[in-house]
């Protein structure tokens, strides 16, 4: 019997049969896998558009604000109103801003209750739903599926000045 040494002493070489065994195995159980796990969503991330110059508001078109003042008065630009009028008379001046582009700032004191704001919002969905469907029945826009667009609504809480 031939232990492979010299004068009969045994082989120190490593065997490598097996090992080449066992990484034939891992590279066979890697090329399996790695399709599989490359499952990926496609994703579209947004691309940032810079304005070179800010926009400058139209004099004709001033931005419409509604305040509540310290004492619970609502008022349209500079004149006071009634919550219950809110409507009737924002749908006129919304229906003049840009088709896609009504907006409308809301300005509330900090001392006024959550619900009265609650409300003014509600009347300015209001009106909003009335300058949509007006402006749907204009005639340069009937058929082509254009309404206006929803107001969208900028709010501020009017803090008090520390004395």
């Amino acid at each position: 019997m031939d232990a492979g040494g010299p004068k009969g002493k045994a082989k120190s070489d490593i065997n490598v049969t097996p090992l080449i065994d066992i990484v034939l195995v891992l590279l066979i159980v890697f090329i399996v896998m790695v399709p599989g796990l490359s499952k990926a969503l496609p994703v579209v991330v947004p691309q940032v558009v810079k304005v070179q110059t800010p926009v400058v508001p139209d004099p004709k078109n001033p931005p419409i604000v509604i305040t509540i003042d310290d004492k619970g008065n609502l008022l349209l630009q500079n004149d006071v109103i009634q919550l219950a009028e809110l409507a009737e008379k924002l749908t006129p001046a919304v229906e003049l801003q840009p088709s896609g582009m009504r907006k409308v700032f809301l300005r509330v004191d900090e001392d006024q209750a959550y619900q009265y704001a609650v409300n003014v919002l509600d009347q300015i969905k209001v009106a909003s739903d009335r300058a949509k469907r007006d402006t749907a029945q204009r005639p340069e826009f009937v058929g082509t599926g254009l309404d206006g667009g929803d107001i969208k609504v900028v709010a501020a809480v009017k803090k008090k000045n520390p004395s």
